[in-house]
């Protein structure tokens, strides 16, 4: 027997048409890319984003073709986000920090029709604009005041596509599980490969997000997600912050200390999101110009872990509570976020600052296990560490155009790539990717267990560990340090600092210094590049 209730679909317009009806006068702030800091409201987006969506169907896109974005956080971006999806298109947010040999391969790959594109960009597109066999025409998401000369074939301007429609759209129903969003992954090794998300998942994950515990966003809240919006849809903040009428902050191009500061304190941002790399130039600016953080109720960090320091000095010097999550652009990307459980409120700042460091607890909606070599699965008690496996409703059943092959098993557990442990709360700690743990003896060494307690140094910027070959012990860790600029730490301080806070035998068996440690278009430590600079390194102790 079956339910009698109605079958409306799950679609991203219906996003944007609540907030415009119940959440019509919240502002959206951006900084634009031509300077100035731009406000409207909700009500203002959907309009707008209708509007785009005539002007795509006017220039021949239709249901399922690809319309790809290279844009910061802002509002034109935002009515991309609505308006290409909410039409049936599929919206492609391309990361312009990936190489143009990259960029022109996903282009084509996922056969995109059109790319609206910030200004910044332009120069980026016409280098390989030879090189992007379907694309059709290029929309410039500005005014014709700021309309730059260029030798980009079939140019359009935003502006000018907005104003000749009507936006008297209805948006169209369709089938939920429709394609609404397509994002790649960033390519460490190989071709980037892409995750297409569904209007269902899109919005399942929303509904997530606004949960207590997980984002616990919501309408008195007002938001500024730092974390790129060609980064896995800005973590999905985008439709979360319509979904409960948030106010939403966006920082356009400005991720500098300065420029962040102005927007946190000027807009009163309650709660904020963004990679570690970002925070620290915050907290940097913070401390030269003695400045507070007065209205920042959390923050929300992924990306790559969290050092303890960060967490401490947000949380005992600006009041900012922090929240760890994890998550990954198959995923869409929410798979856990640290929120404390009631039994912790008496436990120690110490006790508390171990749980804040792990990747968090499972959301509802993400199945999570661990598994051995061999695919058994591993107790969850919070020391057994081995290969981390999830499913769920947001969680890829494959990649775009199967590239890759088939990538979860006859239980749909996607193999995650990351190494956890599990503990009985759910919490889950990420202690390295299983192609960067070290296997040492026949044991297993967290690299970023290592890099972690590296950087609790006050003169360490950044460490990376890599296994190097052993002959005894298969592989021993190397800790590679960039340091603070004006310091000569050497080796021997380093080691000294890490004693008691690892077991013995996971001390790194000797400790080099670069300039630069090479990071992913993501901000991701390269140990595949590592591995292959130090391929030839002689450990002492071999």
């Amino acid at each position: 027997m079956l339910g009698q209730m109605q079958d409306r679909p799950l679609l991203i317009s219906s996003l944007i048409e609540f907030a415009a009806l119940y959440h019509g006068d919240v502002e959206v702030v951006s900084r634009s890319v031509e300077g100035p800091i731009h406000r409207y409201t909700y009500a203002d987006a959907q309009q707008r984003s209708k509007q785009l969506a005539q002007g795509l169907i006017g220039m021949g896109i239709e249901m399922g073709d690809r319309v790809a974005t290279l844009a910061w956080n802002g509002y034109r971006h935002l009515e991309c986000y609505y308006g290409v999806s909410g039409m049936g298109a599929v919206l492609h947010t391309i990361n312009p920090r990936l190489f143009p040999e990259q960029i022109a391969y996903i282009a084509n790959h996922a056969d995109d029709r059109i790319i609206l594109t910030d200004l910044t960009f332009v120069p980026l597109l016409e280098a390989i604009a030879d090189q992007l066999a379907e694309v059709a025409a290029f929309v410039i998401l500005t005014d014709r005041d700021h309309m730059p000369e260029t030798t980009l074939p079939n140019v359009h301007c935003y502006e000018e596509l907005l104003a000749a429609q009507q936006g008297d759209y209805a948006w169209p129903s369709f089938d939920e599980k429709t394609a609404s969003s397509l994002c790649y992954t960033s390519g460490t090794t190989g071709n980037p490969k892409g995750v297409l998300y569904s209007h269902r998942s899109t919005l399942l994950h929303s509904f997530s997000s606004t949960s207590r515990d997980v984002l616990g966003l919501h309408s008195g809240d007002t938001v500024l997600p730092v974390v790129p919006m060609f980064h896995v849809n800005s973590w999905g903040i985008a439709y979360t912050a319509a979904m409960c009428g948030a106010k939403l902050v966006l920082p356009g191009m400005g991720m500098d200390g300065a420029s962040l500061f102005e927007l946190l304190d000027g807009e009163k941002v309650t709660i904020s999101a963004g990679v570690p790399t970002v925070w620290l130039m915050l907290l940097q600016y913070l401390r030269d110009n003695d400045k507070k953080l007065p209205h920042m109720d959390r923050t929300v960090i992924g990306g790559s872990a969290a050092p303890a320091t960060m967490i401490e000095t947000f949380e005992n010097d600006y009041d900012v509570t922090v929240v760890h999550a994890w998550g990954m652009t198959e995923m869409s990307p929410l798979g856990t976020i640290c929120t404390m459980k009631p039994k912790m409120a008496d436990w120690s700042y110490d006790d508390r600052l171990a749980v804040k460091r792990k990747q968090g607890r499972t959301v509802y909606g993400v199945d999570m296990k661990i598994t051995d070599d061999d695919g058994n699965e591993l107790p969850r008690d919070g020391k057994a560490f081995g290969h981390l496996m999830v499913r769920g409703p947001w969680v890829t059943s494959g990649y775009f155009k199967a590239e890759g092959g088939t990538v979860i098993d006859d239980d749909d557990w996607f193999d995650t790539g990351d190494v956890s442990t599990l503990d009985r709360d759910g919490y889950m700690q990420i202690t390295d990717r299983s192609k960067d743990v070290i296997k040492s003896g026949g044991e297993w060494i967290s690299s970023i267990e290592l890099e972690n307690i590296a950087v609790g140094h006050g003169e360490v910027a950044e460490a990376a560990v890599i296994g190097i070959a052993h002959p005894k012990w298969d592989e021993r860790p190397l800790l590679i340090i960039v340091r603070n600029e004006g310091s000569a730490i050497e080796g021997p301080e380093i080691l000294e600092f890490m004693k008691g806070k690892i077991a013995t035998w996971w001390m790194p068996d000797d400790v080099t210094f670069v300039d630069e440690i090479p990071h992913t278009a993501t901000g991701k430590i390269q140990k595949l590049v590592l591995r292959e600079q130090f391929a030839d390194y002689k450990l002492p102790t071999a």
